[in-house]
């Protein structure tokens, strides 16, 4: 007879040291070594799947944000450009952002959050790479550091990731709506997000933390409810109808208007401040909120070592680092100069105190405010 396997937490972490060998080892023959062996794929088939559609949905969103990118910039040399929407190109990278959205859309469907919402950095490094071949934009070295570390977080991120797979029916959605933790959950979030707002519409506060926190808080219903919306189609289809429950158009209903209005405050975010600090900060906030939902709603970490844990987390500032890396003073680079410093014209004398006022309509200001300069003989002329 076979002695009991032990149990307790030290049996967890080694069972989390031996995944861990047996995904770091390729040279081993035999079942199950290593994460390119048969057995590994056939264990993680369904999530390998919604991995791929992850990974393609978000190259295809960088492949649309460059189309848009470079038929703005065709539009602005041309003589006499015509509106945007009125423009083949722009509407080819349009279409191809609906398809890269749908992937991500799909991949919930097959994959947990927790593996599929750290997967967002593809369509940054996606885009930095595209931009380099296609735009002629300079390759610089932090992009490089910054793809290496993004690449390496995502193959963290995929071997370590909760390894479950959940038949998401209207029933389970449902127990787990009305569960404690969920409600728990919602109540702080509901509070945090009602004071942000205050703070954001009352008192007119436009810092960036507050409204990508705003954004964040939305983006973990609209993940909760992508998950369950797709969850339940894919159930419609291999097992049983679930689309004639309501919890099904209640989630629909909740992904639609979260989505909405993440769009409306990330506008607002990005109008404010440049895209390079939005992006980064963006993706940070998004993938914590959906970590975060997904172990709440969907308890993807439930039995999960801590070994295993903590390099899944190593993998997400990985690739948070290498995002930050790829888009570090990106925007600064194409900014059209807003003066001529003509200080260094020959011939010509300006005074110290003459500044280029950004928030006037004429060229410059005075110290003391008003647009006159002086004549020769010393009188003061308005401009």
């Amino acid at each position: 007879m076979a002695a009991p396997a032990p149990r307790g937490p030290g049996a967890a972490a080694s069972a989390a040291l031996d995944e861990l060998s047996r995904n770091l080892t390729y040279g081993a023959l035999g079942a199950g070594n290593g994460s390119l062996s048969g057995a590994w794929y056939r264990r993680n088939q369904i999530h390998l799947f919604g991995v791929l559609l992850a990974i393609l949905g978000n190259l295809v969103i960088s492949v649309s944000l460059n189309i848009q990118k470079y038929s703005h910039l065709q539009l602005a040399h041309q003589e006499h450009p015509r509106p945007y929407f009125k423009s083949v190109l722009w509407w080819s990278g349009v279409i191809l952002m609906a398809v890269g959205e749908t992937g991500n859309f799909a991949a919930y469907g097959f994959a947990p959050i927790t593996l599929i919402a750290p997967l967002g950095c593809m369509s940054v490094t996606g885009s930095a790479i595209i931009s380099v071949m296609f735009l002629k934009e300079n390759l610089r070295a932090s992009d490089l550091l910054g793809m290496t570390l993004a690449f390496a977080g995502t193959y963290l991120l995929v071997n370590f990731a909760p390894n479950i797979t959940q038949d998401i029916s209207a029933r389970t959605v449902q127990y787990s709506f009305v569960g404690w933790q969920f409600m728990t959950y919602g109540i702080l979030e509901i509070l945090i997000f009602c004071i942000l707002l205050y703070f954001h519409k009352r008192k007119g506060m436009k810092h960036i933390v507050i409204l990508l926190t705003l954004v964040a808080l939305l983006a973990s219903l609209t993940v909760i409810s992508v998950k369950a919306v797709s969850g339940m189609i894919a159930f419609s289809v291999t097992d049983k109808m679930q689309l004639t429950y309501p919890i099904f158009y209640i989630m629909f209903i909740i992904m639609i208007a979260s989505c909405v209005f993440q769009v409306k405050l990330l506008n607002q975010a990005t109008k404010l401040y440049n895209t390079a600090t939005v992006v980064p900060i963006n993706h940070t906030f998004f993938t914590i909120s959906a970590i975060i939902a997904g172990i709440i709603f969907y308890k993807e970490f439930l039995g999960a070592a801590f070994l295993t844990i903590f390099i899944y987390l190593f993998g997400c500032f990985l690739s948070f680092l290498g995002v930050v890396l790829v888009t570090r003073n990106r925007g600064k680079e194409h900014l059209p100069q807003s003066y001529i410093d003509i200080g260094h014209v020959p011939g010509k004398q300006t005074l110290d105190k003459i500044q280029p006022d950004s928030n006037g309509l004429s060229y410059g200001t005075l110290p003391d405010g008003s647009d006159s300069t002086k004549s020769p003989s010393g009188e003061k002329k308005e401009v």
